[in-house]
């Protein structure tokens, strides 16, 4: 009865996981169907190809961040 409500109504979101700032990681409330955002934008569900490369860029992103918090603490850094 679960799957009745999405394929009428469509799924209910709910954010599971940032990788970056502009990808993400969702799942349906109702029937915990993963979805992830493709590089145009757009939802797609969320496959062991998507998985695995949400998690190469989670992975560069992190570094991104740490070396770039490295660099000088005294500078004032502004962000968006």
């Amino acid at each position: 009865m679960k799957h009745i409500h999405c394929k009428v109504f469509g799924h209910d979101l709910k954010l599971s996981r940032n990788i970056t700032f502009h990808v993400k990681e969702y799942a349906c409330k109702n029937c915990k169907k993963q979805f992830t955002t493709d590089s145009n934008g757009n939802l797609t569900e969320l496959t062991p190809k998507f998985k695995e490369i949400n998690a190469v860029l989670e992975n560069i992103h992190n570094k991104r961040l740490l070396k770039r918090q490295k660099v000088n603490p005294e500078l004032l850094v502004f962000r968006h």
